[in-house]
Formats: C-alpha cells, structure tokens, sequence
C-alpha cells in the first residue's frame, strides 16, 4: 500500500520536506504553513481557544483548559475518514504547543480502515530532534542520516573569546524562558543561556528572576508569534518599571525573532534558529531573516524581516 501521511505537527511536515517525501503528504494541521505548497493540503485539525488574543489572554484560556482536562484542539474526524492515511504524525512534548497524541488517539484515527500508524515525535533536545528525523524517516521509507548530516556540519560550534549571557524569552506574560533545545542553540552560538536547561522543559520565570540574572543579551521569541505579532506584544515588557534597569535595555541588546517559524519549530529549521543566534551573539546587525533589534520606541531598527 502506498504511504499516505498526515502530519498534525508543523515541525514535522518540515521533516517530511527535508527528506523528499512531500509528495506523500495527504492532509495536515491548522499550524503546517511551510514549506507554502503545504497550504494546499486538506486541514485536519483547528484551535479550540481564541488563538489571536494577546499573551496574557491566551496564557489564561490554557490554564482553564488544562482546569477543566480540555484539549484545546479538535481533530477533524471527517476529514480523517475520507483521506484514509498509513501514519499520522503527532507529537507528546507539549499539548499545548500542537496537537498531541492524545487529541489524536480520542479521535477516530483508531477505527479508520486504514489502520493508521500513530508516530509520536517528542522533541526535548537537539538528539530528541534528530531521532525524531529517524522517526519520520521510517514512516516515509526514507534513509535520514544523510540529511541529520548536512544539517550537523551547518551547526558546527562557535567558541568565541568572551561569550555573552542570553536570556530567550518564550512567552512574554507571564514570562517564561525558552527551554529544551534552545540552551543546546545558545551554547553552539558562543552564549551562556541564564536560565534554560538543555533537554528540560522551559520554565516560568520572574521579573525578579530577570533582574537578577541580568543578561547581557535578551531575546523575545514567543512560541507561535512571528516578528509582528512580538513587537505588538513588548509592551508587556516595555511598559514594565523594571524593564529599563536591565543592562540588555540599557545597551540595545534586546532582539524579537520569529518564534513561530524558527525557534519554537524542532525539525530542519534549528540550523536557521542557530544562525539567528550566531548573527545576534556576534554583534552581526547587518541581515538574517527572522529576527530584529528592539528599541523602546517600537522600532525594528536593523537587519531581519520588516
């Protein structure tokens, strides 16, 4: 039987591409947006939670969602039925960033016809990451190591002389810091992530933990927000007393990225998030996509997509 997949998890439908087996692509989430053809697909899923709300409103549909045991997903049956997949991907990391596997084992994908293989990926370091590849490789019939290879040369390690402290912010109110993979980019880049901890889920912060920790350099990469919708969230940061004492602000060393597409996707694009990263420790201002300095005048004032 010829493989029929439909991916439920951005990053891997990325995965998919990297290894030249989109064309057995069937159907996908409401969050697969890349590479564009994707679009195209018949949507199996869809947000249960008002996803253009702003950071705090959304943060608190979520906990009520978690109060109450809700998913904040539905996986469109229908859908599922008519197109009749071999495997459907999905992930268990986090129930909040994507459709898990349990949203998906509620569904009917157990009584489809087509007895679909469930491949849950679960990506908490960049080894979880190229183990998912494998994964995905096995459910397409594609050798990935060729493809874990290309993107381990690009992400050779940086060792430089002085390496700065970094604070990545994943979501901006409340505050939490970027944890997971994210330390394991930070370091390759030449940084000293403050409070991630590789292979560990990212954590709830203060403001008094920001204080304390006083980085040298922040970055604002909220899970699902591109370059835009992070700039017209700072003011949950700027507006803050505090925001002005931190030595980041003071030097112009704060910087919003795309976390939608790069930072918050485990798949082939962490060799991007890496050079994002590279471009910001390095003082490099002059280009990169995904990523901008941040002013207290709201301005993208260099480099990164406008």
């Amino acid at each position: 039987m010829k493989r029929r997949i439909v991916s439920l998890l951005s990053s891997a439908t990325e995965i998919v591409d990297a290894l030249g087996a989109l064309h057995l692509l069937v159907g996908r989430s409401h969050e697969c947006d890349y590479p564009p053809s994707v679009r195209a697909l018949p949507v199996c899923t869809r947000p249960l939670i008002d996803v253009n709300a702003d950071s705090r409103g959304i943060d608190q549909q979520v906990k009520n969602s978690a109060r109450t045991a809700l998913s904040i997903y539905e996986v469109f049956d229908d859908v599922l039925e008519r197109l009749q997949p071999t495997h459907i991907i999905t992930q268990v990391q986090c129930e909040v960033c994507a459709v898990s596997l349990r949203d998906v084992e509620r569904s009917i994908a157990s009584r489809l016809a087509s007895a679909p293989e469930l491949v849950a990926l679960n990506p908490a370091s960049l080894g979880d990451i190229w183990d998912d590849f494998r994964r995905v490789g096995a459910a397409v019939g594609v050798d990935p190591e060729s493809t874990i290879g290309r993107l381990q040369t690009r992400m050779a390690p940086c060792r430089p002389a002085r390496r700065p402290t970094v604070a990545c912010i994943e979501w901006i109110e409340p505050l939490m810091a970027a944890g997971n993979w994210t330390p394991e980019l930070i370091d390759l880049a030449g940084g000293i992530d403050v409070f991630g901890t590789p292979g560990v889920h990212s954590p709830w912060i203060t403001w008094d933990d920001l204080l304390d920790r006083d980085p040298e350099i922040i970055i604002v990469a909220p899970c699902g927000f591109d370059l835009a919708r992070t700039l017209a969230e700072m003011h949950w940061l700027a507006d803050r007393p505090e925001f002005g004492r931190l030595q980041a602000v003071q030097a112009d060393q704060v910087f919003v990225a795309d976390g939608n597409q790069f930072f918050n996707r485990p798949g082939p694009r962490v060799a991007e998030t890496l050079e994002i990263i590279r471009n910001i420790t390095s003082g490099n201002r002059c280009g990169g996509e995904g990523w901008a300095v941040y002013s207290r005048k709201r301005d993208l004032a260099y480099g990164g997509q406008h």
